[in-house]
Formats: C-alpha cells, structure tokens, sequence
C-alpha cells in the first residue's frame, strides 16, 4: 500500500507510547507507556466507585499503563494514577488490584502530593516529571514482540522524587479502607496485596519491587488493615462475578502481548479451553505470525460472544496487520457499532478506512476521529490520523493544528509551534481553529520557558 498510512506491524491494539524528554541522567531517559482500550475500560470499572467513594470526579483522575514488569503503581502531578503492567498481571484478584487503587486515591484525596512540589526543586526532577505527565503520546517503530518499545523501564531516579514517607503510607492506606467501605468492596485484596510486600523489606534493596521502594512497608500497617477487616461490615462481600472474567481475560492479553508468543504458549496451553486461554493464545499465533490458527480462535469467541466490541477490535487488528485491510474496516466497523463510546475504537477503525484511500471513507474517518479527541484528546495518533485526513479533504489550516495538537500531547513543544503558526497563517482569523492554534503557541512557548529555569 501506498501513501502516508503506510503499514507497519507495530499498529497494536496495545499501543506503546515512549516519551523522550529533556537530557536525563541514563537511567531517566525513557519512559513507556500502552494504550488499550479493553484494559483501560476493565480498571475504569473497577476505580469508578473507589472515585466516588473519596469525593473525586472519576473524569478528573487519569489512569495511565505504564509497560514495565516491576511491581509498582504511583500517583503524580495532581490527579493522574500510573499503574505498571507487572503488577496488573501480579495481581491474582480483582480485589487485589481495587486495594491498591483505593491506596493510590487516598494519597490523591490526602493531597500527599504536595510533598512531591516541594522535591521537585531540581532540574533533573522538573524533567522526569514532565517526562511523566507528558507522555500520553508517541506510538513508534516495531519490536520483535510486536509492541514497539523504543525504551522500556521507568526511570530509577523518580523513585525519590515519587516516594511517601510511613506516615503517609499508613493515612492513605485507612483512606483506601473508608473508601472501600463506602463503595461495599472488601479490604481483603489490599491485605492480600500488603501481604506479599511485606516480605520483601527482609530483602536487599536492589531485589525489593518498586512498590516497597516508594511506599514503605511496616507490619503495622498490615496489621491496621487486618484489624478493619474484623469490624467491617463488607469483609465477606463479593465483587460482581463478571469481575473475574474481565480480571483474567486483561491479564491474558497484557501478558500475550508482552511476552514472546512462546512463553505465552506454554503458560495458556492448548488444553486450557476457558476463555481468557483462548484469547492469550490467539495473540499469541497472530504474533508468530501464524494467522491460519489466530484467526479460528479469534472467530471462535466472537462466535461465543457476538456483542463483544473488544474480540472484534482484535479481529480487526489481526487483519490489518496483514494486509486485509478491507476486511479489517468491517470488523473495526462492528467493535464500533457495539461500543461506539470507546475512542481507541473509533481510531482503529479511522485508521483502516483511511489505509483505504477512498475519498467517501476519508469523510467517514474524520468523523470517527473528531468524535474520539473530543472524548480524549491525549491520544497522538488520534491526531495524526486527523491531520492525515484533513490534508486529503484539501484542508491544510486544519491538518496543520492537527499536527500541533499531537506535537502538544507529545511534548515536542517546538514542533508544537511551528505547527501552530502555521495553522494560524492558513486559518480564518478569529475562527475557533485559529483561536486554538493561538492557545496551543501560548502554552507550548510557556512550557518551554518554564523548563529552561
């Protein structure tokens, strides 16, 4: 295939986004992050009520995927929760990973990170910050596990900078308790969580997890909570049995798409027939490739169920990826028309349609991409794909503040700029694009300066 939209086998349904920030120490230079839709949507169902619970706006609070095998989660720059792939796949139960959501919102709720303004004192830590909050962005190059990692782990020296002391450790442990209780969920998984850390602190620095690195552990505090679970009225309480199924089914897909297709494999062996074994195991041969057994898999459970937005995503991806782009716009089609809410979604299936360079497809792909920024605006390629499309309509004012949009989110702030002049030059003055345009120069211009102190 021709044109902008060339084809690479990098497009996934886990995106990875890698931020390269200002000069860092190296082992502050990278940072990854993924973006997927299923998984997203699964941790959203499950933090929604712990919001609530504490007061905050779940609307407010950005949950981002960090791609790293450490067992680790951290909340910065305000009201953003950052949790590692290792520890959602370490996490046994649904109700393992609520405890340490609920942790997380109550050092949000506490203004814990107040503490954190007063360490970001240094330029080195000013950076990792930015490098942090601004990496909702780049998706990149391929990988031979078919996720493009231009640089893996987070950065060693945001463990000081993002670290609590023991006092605040225990306050937003007994704030994850409340807001369990408001929400009728259990403490159990957060006792469970505590409990596989707490061995950890007998261990030498260097082999602790990042979790008891930055939150310090004391038996204290996995006393406290077991001392709650005695007078609470929810200790016994269930969570909803479709929990479970989407808990397995996310740690399947994370873990086929992070390990190699072998280990995968070998872990969800062809005598698993449950659901999330199937699954793991259709990524997996798509990933060899070996589309002749990905595919009978992937059908197989879209034959199962028929309603699930997210098996057809995958359907679509797998096509794509392969070169039946046609194919892969009427299964992207179908995951839409289920779940039209979902951005990622409507970004997939604008991507195909636009891989078909058809002019009445090129219209279609600009509505589904306007309706997924509108929704989420930190997207990258949402933006890419939009200025792609712009410039086929002949609209160059509007691709060009496409492009300075997605510079934005990626924190390219010069390019951002650049970008944003331009649009101004070729939009209508006072048009809401130029008006736009003005804003993302203001800001972009503002960041800079401000790093340069």
């Amino acid at each position: 295939m021709t044109g902008i939209l060339r084809r690479k086998k990098s497009w996934l349904a886990l995106l990875v986004a890698t931020v390269l920030a200002l000069p860092l120490p190296a082992t502050a230079q990278r940072f990854s992050l993924i973006r997927d839709a299923e998984t997203e949507s699964t941790i959203r169902e499950y933090a929604t009520p712990i919001f609530q619970a504490a007061g905050l706006s779940p609307d407010d609070v950005r949950i981002y995927l960090v791609r790293d095998a450490q067992l680790n989660a951290f909340v910065a720059g305000g009201q953003n929760m950052f949790l590692n792939t290792g520890l959602i796949m370490r996490a046994e139960t649904p109700s393992q990973l609520i405890g340490v959501i609920a942790h997380e919102a109550g050092h949000i709720a506490g203004g814990h990170l107040s503490r954190i303004q007063d360490e970001l004192k240094g330029a080195t830590a000013i950076q990792i910050l930015s490098m942090v909050l601004g990496a909702a962005a780049a998706v990149a190059g391929k990988g031979d596990a078919g996720m493009a990692v231009m640089g893996t782990g987070t950065a060693v020296a945001m463990s000081n900078v993002l670290s609590f002391s023991r006092a605040q450790e225990s306050a937003a442990d007994q704030a994850g308790i409340t807001f369990l209780e408001r929400s009728g969920y259990s403490a159990k998984g957060m006792l469970e969580f505590l409990e596989i850390l707490s061995g950890q602190e007998l261990l030498s620095q260097a082999r602790q997890s990042a979790y008891v690195r930055t939150h310090p552990m004391t038996r204290e505090r996995v006393d406290a909570v077991r001392a709650s679970l005695q007078t609470s009225k929810y200790a016994n309480a269930e969570l909803p049995a479709e929990y479970a199924r989407l808990h397995s089914r996310m740690r399947a897909k994370l873990f086929a798409f992070i390990e190699q297709p072998a280990r995968t494999l070998q872990t969800y062996k062809e005598s698993d027939r449950s659901e999330a074994a199937r699954y793991a195991r259709a990524i997996a041969y798509y990933r060899i490739p070996d589309m002749a057994k990905a595919l009978p898999l992937i059908d197989g459970l879209i034959a199962e169920f028929p309603g699930d937005a997210y098996y057809w995503e995958m359907k679509g991806q797998m096509l794509f990826e392969n070169a039946r782009v046609a194919d892969a716009a009427k299964a992207y089609a179908e995951s839409v028309r289920l779940l039209p809410t979902a951005p990622l979604l409507r970004v997939g299936y604008a991507q195909a349609q636009l891989e078909l360079n058809q002019p009445e497809l090129t219209r279609d792909a600009l509505a589904h991409l306007n309706a997924a920024v509108h929704v989420d605006r930190d997207y990258g390629l949402a933006w890419r794909l939009l200025a792609i499309a712009h410039g086929r309509e002949g609209r160059v004012g509007e691709a060009a503040l496409a492009l300075a949009e997605q510079a934005m989110v990626e924190n390219r702030l010069p390019d951002a700029t650049q970008q944003a002049v331009r649009a101004q030059r070729l939009l209508p003055e006072g048009s809401p694009g130029w008006l736009r345009a003005q804003d993302i120069k203001i800001q972009a211009d503002a960041k800079r300066k401000k790093e340069k102190k």
